[in-house]
């Protein structure tokens, strides 16, 4: 598979097979990966890999955290600005209405949308949990080293057949990864990545998003008028 053809078929998998990912396409994997580009080579990415019995121990700690009536931890940072501007606010409204739509889920439903939010504590499905952390003391511009790591791993695993899924909302609870991870006191838990082979009869694995035209960010600065 061919990079192109890697970057226009990934897509966010929010269902897996119970099919485990090869050990050794996971190590080819990350080793590719570190040749991602970072800033001064400072290369800030903490990557942990859980899987097998570890894996079925954080979903079943996961499925009764979530269950807890205190399960709020502190953020450490915010996945979204608020208020959320225009037009980015109508974007991310358009994404959950459309994946709500395919699963039939109502917006008043809100005991369906919960559960389906629950899934992304149990990596929808997926054998392999990948988790990616940051050094506290490192900026903006390490963060967005991290960003083009993770999407360095993303197109890595697909044109290997394996799929994935960014997950910001790991943040929610990450004193309870960095309990179960381990982590020092420098690390920050930044996302997670559930990655497998994709259920391809699950309804939600049809969503595909809108991308704005190249008009409505791009500007070409020529020697033209």
């Amino acid at each position: 598979m061919s990079v192109d053809e890697a970057v226009a078929t990934r897509r966010s998998v929010r269902a897996f097979l119970d099919r485990p990912v090869p050990p050794e396409l996971l190590r080819e994997v990350l080793e590719r990966a570190g040749r991602a580009p970072s800033g001064g080579n400072l290369q800030p990415w903490h990557l942990h890999v859980v899987s097998g019995r570890r894996l079925a121990d954080l979903k079943a700690l996961m499925a009764a955290r979530v269950l807890q009536t205190n399960a709020e931890e502190p953020l450490e940072y915010q996945v979204y600005p608020y208020p959320m501007p225009e037009p980015y606010n109508a974007r991310r409204i358009k994404c959950g209405e459309d994946m709500y739509g395919l699963l039939g889920i109502a917006r008043s439903d809100k005991a369906r949308r919960w559960d389906r939010f629950r899934d992304n504590f149990q990596l929808f499905g997926a054998p392999l949990g990948l988790f990616c952390c940051v050094d506290r003391r490192m900026g903006a511009a390490q963060w967005a080293d991290i960003g083009m790591y993770m999407q360095t791993v993303m197109l890595l695993l697909k044109a290997r057949g394996v799929d994935s899924c960014a997950q910001e909302a790991w943040h929610l609870y990450h004193r309870t990864m960095a309990q179960f991870l381990g982590l020092p006191e420098e690390q920050m838990l930044f996302c997670g990545i559930a990655a497998g082979y994709a259920d391809h009869g699950a309804p939600v694995n049809r969503l595909v998003t809108d991308r704005a035209p190249l008009e409505e960010y791009v500007r070409f600065h020529t020697d033209e008028a």
